[in-house]
């Protein structure tokens, strides 16, 4: 899609969130995360104002671009002009984990069908990967209440989730949050991966060997130690060579 460019319109620490989170919508796309135009990606934008940014509803994940992202506040009200409509419904999620957690800048939410099928099963993530011990060691689990678009469920939703940064939408999908949108993403591939891997190993039809429960205990304080993160920024300037490599045009 052809924008004017908010390059030098907008602060450079913005304009970078811009461009990393627009990097981040292709690559979900990339992946094979998206859901057409639903779900969404926000990001906090620094400052005072509580405002953030989210994609454009009804823009597939791969044309999204650094100056197409719209700049909401914390009740979904557009700041700023865009062509573009925004879906508050959707943010009712991602409004009430920004709200609790300060920690978490980026907010990162899927339908995919490995998510939402391990999702649906009565025991979840089961400790059977490398990429699920990872997983245990910070998750947590949501009962559905139906599409999520009333304010009243966001206190629940808060508390469900707590500090962890998994989070397993029951019959609905998968979430991530981090520090950074490395952080959520590297999360979100290690959690997609570990239920591709559980699918996989379940068709096989044979008896499952878990992980010891001291291993997965072992993870979870590995990860405290490292402030709850899994090092989105060892991997995130790779991932950047690949959006780069897939369309350039992302960061306009």
């Amino acid at each position: 899609m052809d924008m004017p460019s908010l390059k030098g319109r907008v602060s450079d620490e913005e304009w970078q969130l811009r461009c990393d989170l627009a990097a981040c919508y292709r690559l979900v796309a990339a992946y094979g995360w998206s859901d057409l135009v639903f779900t969404h990606i926000s990001v906090r934008l620094p400052g005072p104002e509580h405002h953030f940014l989210i994609n454009p509803y009804g823009l597939m994940f791969d044309e999204i671009t650094a100056s197409s992202l719209i700049r909401i506040d914390a009740d979904c009200n557009v700041i700023g002009e865009s062509p573009f409509p925004v879906n508050p419904a959707g943010f009712v999620i991602h409004s009430a984990i920004h709200e609790a957690r300060e920690d978490a800048q980026c907010v990162l939410h899927t339908h995919t069908r490995a998510g939402v099928a391990v999702s649906a099963q009565r025991d979840g993530v089961l400790p059977i990967s490398q990429q699920s011990t990872f997983v245990l060691a910070s998750l947590a689990y949501h009962d559905y209440e139906g599409v999520a678009f009333r304010p009243d469920e966001k206190p629940r939703l808060q508390a469900d989730l707590g500090q962890a940064n998994f989070l397993m939408l029951r019959n609905h999908g998968l979430l991530t949050c981090g520090r950074s949108i490395a952080d959520a993403f590297l999360h979100m591939y290690v959690f997609e991966s570990a239920c591709q891997i559980q699918l996989a190993a379940q068709a096989g039809g044979s008896e499952l060997i878990a992980v010891d429960p001291r291993i997965v205990a072992g993870v979870a304080e590995a990860m405290r130690v490292q402030t709850g993160g899994l090092g989105g920024a060892f991997v995130w300037p790779a991932l950047l060579r690949k959006a780069e490599r897939l369309d350039p045009g992302y960061a306009t």
